[in-house]
């Protein structure tokens, strides 16, 4: 018997539900693999060369992309898949998600799921969309509102409000003595954090995307979160929950402001198995799978044509519509190595200054800091 390859996923239906149905479905026509799984916070911060030699297949986080090629941890993907099938790939990416695991002029990852932050509501308690940041800090003051500053998520949400300002952050090329932030649209996006925390619950606002959309669904849950990342099965219907709504997120004189998230899947520099592996990537990211069995079991497609396909809607309960234009939108995070590690500090510098009243002028001085400091340090290679 052949042995299965090894793959390792995020512990969370939307990662690995479809996986495991291809998997049970393997056969004699495609490889078989094992899926083991992590939890969100190892998905989005556990370095991926301390999983190289354990996995021959990786569900990634691009944002760690220039760590793991700094450390040699994952395969160029112009190794198994022809230019014509990485273009094809691209050719029908949601939004950058497939540019996105583009590095040093080399594919690290195929997009298997796509995500950006939007805004979800209770349907039973709010019947209002805001579409502002503006609107969203005057119905904050109105109805009980979640924000989601825990773990990265807190450098996320004053990212996507400057982007929504205009000011993407880290727009110029990065260097030891650049800034992460535009000093007066990191002090504004600060504020509008501040405003909105003011109406919040902290101990809620601590937490990760799902605990925030569990607790929206429970009864007694807060009616309104005017950004965190998205999960289609919250919209589905679930036994014994509350219906959730995501749209888009809140726009700014920039547009809709938001970060682009969803998974990757990636082949190891370990991996021997390269046939085997090159066929599954082929079918993860296949129209079969990313439109007609994502849609059957509740995963979110990385394939713009889930995303415009009224079926596919349908099954959502009209997340892709809702939410495409915050997809097509969403602003793509450096990768530099070291940029996780700053995402952490940095994260946590504007929550606890928040949650302290610490002037939002000083916050986003605080988050240039640390990303300055960084830049200096995040290149060092792996001990």
């Amino acid at each position: 018997m052949t042995t299965a390859l090894r793959g390792l996923t995020w512990d969370h239906p939307r990662g690995y539900v479809v996986l495991d149905a291809l998997a049970a479905d393997a056969g004699d026509e495609l490889p078989s693999v094992r899926w083991d799984r992590q939890p969100l916070e190892g998905f989005e911060s556990r370095p991926l060369r301390t999983l190289r030699d354990a996995y021959d297949l990786l569900i990634v986080d691009h944002p760690g992309l220039g760590e793991a090629v700094r450390d040699g941890a994952l395969r160029p993907l112009d190794e198994l898949l022809s230019a014509a099938e990485l273009a094809a790939c691209a050719a029908v990416s949601a939004g950058r998600s497939y540019a996105s695991y583009h590095l040093d002029d080399r594919q690290w990852a195929l997009p298997a799921d796509a995500a950006a932050q939007v805004a979800v509501c209770r349907t039973d308690l709010l019947g209002e969309r805001p579409t502002t940041w503006a609107d969203a800090c005057r119905v904050a003051r109105a109805h009980r509102t979640a924000l989601c500053l825990g773990g990265p998520h807190a450098l996320l949400m004053f990212s996507a409000i400057c982007v929504s300002l205009g000011a993407p952050p880290a727009s110029t090329p990065p260097d030891n003595t650049g800034t992460f932030a535009d000093p007066e649209a990191g002090a504004e996006a600060a504020a509008v954090m501040a405003d909105l925390l003011a109406h919040a619950d902290p101990a809620l606002a601590a937490r990760n995307p799902i605990a925030v959309l569990d607790a929206m669904a429970a009864d007694g849950g807060p009616a309104y979160c005017p950004l965190v990342y998205g999960y289609i099965t919250y919209q589905r219907p679930r036994p014994g929950a509350r219906a959730l709504a995501a749209f888009d997120a809140p726009a700014g004189p920039g547009g809709i402001g938001s970060v682009l998230g969803g998974t990757g899947i990636a082949v190891t520099r370990s991996c021997t198995r390269l046939s085997a592996a090159r066929e599954l990537l082929l079918r993860v990211v296949s129209q079969d799978v990313q439109v007609r069995r994502y849609a059957e079991l509740g995963g979110q497609s990385a394939d713009r044509r889930a995303w415009l396909d009224p079926a596919a809607d349908a099954s959502a309960g009209g997340f892709y519509a809702a939410t495409r234009a915050t997809i097509e939108a969403a602003w793509v995070r450096p990768r530099f190595a070291g940029y996780v590690e700053f995402q952490a500090a940095a994260s946590a510098a504007l929550r606890d200054g928040l949650l302290g009243g610490e002037p939002p002028a000083a916050l986003a001085a605080r988050v240039n800091d640390i990303f300055a400091a960084q830049r200096a340090t995040g290149d060092r290679a792996a001990g």
